[in-house]
């Protein structure tokens, strides 16, 4: 039997700060921009779960998450660290699986091949238990037959565990039906407005409905909502052939450290890039920022997307949060001006026969035979 394995760092960027501050371990801890130091814009950049249950969570404005957990302890983001200890991720399952697909600096996925669903949720304790005694990091798992349904399984898992979704179309169901449409990887909340308006709230009530009803409202993805209510969830071949990157830039007629301003340009600039890839008929799956500041060095961020996706939001929503993390970084830095701002987009294949802006995953790795070695413990 082959298992899609979806593994997901909780809570990684504070994770990561905690293998080096253990003392800070079970207190309510915030990375970000403290404003305990100095008035800033900056936001959430991750928080642990104590915290959160004072209300904080990612992308809050940074005075209103002080407000709400006043005794919290305040970590500066150190980007440099995070992508290091996600490459340590990595290396760590590849050691016992080929190919592993990295979705975020979070989020890794790879292939399972066991005989039974207890082994399979055997497998998935081992690698949870390996992650936190050998690299210090918790995490949650997703297992299931397709690669969405795993992501879906490991954001109900969360935190610290492991939901596997039997492979039959019936359990698939019994999983999928209750849950809001919003777990859908890509259903964001204009989708959702628009599901709604046709009394549509959880996954089981797609099922209700003619194809012909949800393509007004979801365009040709509604097949697909549709097989996967119906716990048939279809693959996305993936496409290798064709451009592999775009992007576009603007040169500011002055330097600049107005953050609105700034955030104002990425969304445009966003936009644009994705109306030229809709006039190419093309898809993305890793949206970037780019900075040049006022001494002409550069800077750039990138996020790769749970799959390839259409449209602007996508792009604008990541654009946006990378930049006010290399914003963030830098206020506690030099303090630069920003000369030039580009946007970039990689992992590019064929759009869909559609134009909707959902969230779209990819087919499942490709199979390969592989041996996979246990996790030593």
């Amino acid at each position: 039997m082959r298992w899609v394995v979806y593994v997901d760092m909780d809570a990684f960027y504070v994770s990561c700060e905690l293998r080096d501050r253990p003392e800070d371990r079970g207190k309510p801890v915030i990375v970000g921009p403290s404003p305990k130091i100095e008035r800033t814009r900056g936001v959430v950049l991750s928080a642990s779960y104590e915290a959160r249950r004072f209300g904080v969570h990612s992308a809050q404005p940074v005075g209103e998450a002080d407000r709400r957990c006043p005794e919290a302890v305040w970590i500066p983001p150190d980007h440099a660290k995070y992508a290091r200890i996600s490459d340590e991720v990595r290396a760590w399952l590849s050691a016992c699986f080929d190919p592993v697909v990295a979705h975020s600096i979070d989020e890794f996925a790879f292939h399972l091949d066991v005989n039974t669903a207890e082994e399979a949720r055997a497998r998935g304790e081992e690698f949870q238990r390996g992650l936190r005694e050998e690299l210090g990091l918790p995490s949650s798992i997703g297992i299931a037959s397709h690669r969405i349904l795993a992501k879906i399984a490991s954001d109900r898992a969360k935190p610290g565990g492991i939901v596997l979704v039997p492979m039959d179309p019936e359990s698939i169901q019994i999983f999928l039906g209750p849950l809001s449409v919003r777990a859908i990887p890509g259903v964001g909340p204009k989708t959702e407005e628009r599901l709604r308006s046709l009394g549509i709230e959880h996954v089981e009530d797609l099922a209700r409905h003619r194809r012909s009803e949800l393509r007004a409202a979801v365009g040709e993805w509604a097949g697909e909502l549709l097989a996967l209510a119906a716990g048939r969830p279809r693959p996305d071949p993936v496409e290798r052939d064709g451009p592999r990157s775009r992007s576009t830039d603007r040169t500011l007629p002055e330097d600049i450290d107005d953050p609105l301003e700034i955030e104002g340009i990425v969304r445009e600039l966003s936009r644009s890039l994705a109306s030229t890839l809709a006039q190419e008929r093309l898809r993305y799956g890793r949206g970037g920022i780019g900075i040049k500041w006022a001494d002409f060095t550069r800077v750039t961020r990138t996020h790769a997307l749970p799959g390839r996706v259409e449209g602007p939001e996508p792009l604008e929503e990541t654009a946006v949060r990378l930049v006010r993390e290399l914003l963030a970084d830098e206020r506690l830095g030099r303090r630069r001006k920003v000369r030039l701002l580009s946007v970039r987009v990689e992992r590019l294949a064929p759009a869909l026969h559609h134009p909707s802006s959902l969230d779209r995953f990819d087919a499942e790795v490709p199979p390969q035979s592989n041996s996979a070695r246990r996790p030593s413990d």
